[in-house]
């Protein structure tokens, strides 16, 4: 099969769909691999190591998207990336449709067959491709929120872990999944005050049991919200509906009444926020400030940590990759998870979140695959 990767254009993304050692593999097994030039620059790899690799590099994206008949990207294609999709084409990444009316239009009418790494499933009942960029969005959260609760970049003045004889910072952590799980990790390691919330028992339990009598815990109700986030210095909204979006947690009302120089986390950003004052942000200009508080809502924080996040991503994504190259669409038609990854296809949708939220008519995905 005949693969393409081309350059991220999002804003201050530096990850690479495939790093030179699954190029190697992937060239291994007989297929082609056409790798735009400096794809890899942010992760430190340069165009030689990826012929080394056998990969091909071309001169720009339009001839990976003219030629490919796999598309291996990080973030979703930007609206001149969507033009040049074509029916027939397998793209592969993350795609976060629920909250993007704009972008599922694009993809339906391309006609191109659309595999979001988010809801790519496994035999656990977990979200394998979605993990590993969650451990790392919820290690910097952490950081994030304690850069921004420094006083010289607008917060209000208070040391995550404290000293002796000074109150630490108050952390909470709406949300016990993968994003929650890390910040919680990292927060107690600062020696924060850290509260949990989340609506499933059982994980605040496994959580407790984890990281013992220094986490407080609540169930995501809304009095146990408003009580602990107008306690708070730094909120990191952790809530994950798989491919659909997220609920509003935070109100507008709520915000306004959080201390003044607070900090919000939005990690569930890329599905719409928790915060009803949430907007997407950049790494280029990451914060903004909504009665008093900052907002950091980035929608591609572990693009930041580029290295580390882009071969954590190949480690998980690396076995679906080489699936879709050896087997086309057959490899969904064999393998319900990497099926549910399925979102679009053929100008249907298939991800039936996806189509609840934006008023789409719902499409089965095995369905879809058996049509002609």
């Amino acid at each position: 099969m005949l693969i393409g990767v081309p350059k991220e254009t999002k804003v201050r993304e530096y990850r690479v769909g495939l790093v030179p050692a699954s190029v190697a593999q992937l060239s291994a097994q007989g297929h082609l691999v056409l790798i735009e030039t400096n794809a890899g620059a942010g992760i430190g790899a340069t165009d030689e190591d990826y012929r080394a690799a056998g990969g091909v590099i071309v001169d720009t994206p339009r001839e990976i998207f003219d030629r490919a008949e796999l598309i291996v990207k990080v973030k979703e294609p930007q609206p001149q990336e969507r033009s040049w999709l074509k029916p027939g084409q397998i793209l592969f990444t993350y795609l976060h449709l629920a909250p993007d009316p704009e972008q599922t239009r694009d993809l339906v009418r391309s006609g191109a067959t659309c595999i979001a790494y988010e809801t790519v499933t496994s035999d656990a009942g977990g979200l394998p491709l979605l993990a590993p960029m969650s451990q790392v969005a919820g290690r910097l959260a952490i950081q994030a929120g304690a850069h921004f609760l420094e006083k010289t970049h607008g917060g209000e003045g208070i040391l995550l872990g404290g000293v002796p004889g000074v109150a630490p910072a108050r952390v909470v952590v709406i949300g016990g999944g993968m994003v929650g799980r890390h910040a919680v990790e990292v927060a107690l390691g600062m020696g924060a005050h850290v509260t949990l919330l989340d609506r499933n028992p059982d994980r605040l339990r496994n959580m407790c049991d984890r990281f013992g009598p220094g986490l407080e815990t609540a169930v995501s109700a809304p009095d146990n919200i408003l009580k602990q986030c107008l306690q708070a210095d730094l909120i990191v909204g952790a809530v994950l509906l798989p491919g659909a979006t997220a609920p509003k947690l935070l109100s507008r009302d709520l915000v306004s009444r959080m201390k003044p120089g607070s900090v919000i986390v939005d990690v569930a950003i890329d599905q719409g926020g928790v915060a009803e004052t949430s907007r997407p942000t950049t790494h280029d200009d990451p914060v903004f400030v909504v009665d008093g508080v900052m907002h950091y809502c980035v929608a591609n924080m572990p693009g930041a940590v580029p290295r580390t996040s882009a071969y954590a991503l190949n480690n998980a994504t690396q076995p679906f990759v080489m699936a879709l190259a050896a087997s086309g669409l057959q490899a969904m038609r064999n393998d319900r998870h990497l099926r549910n990854g399925l979102n679009v296809h053929a100008g249907k949708v298939t991800c039936e979140a996806v189509a609840s939220a934006l008023g789409y008519e719902y499409r089965d995905a095995e369905q879809a695959l058996e049509a002609r």
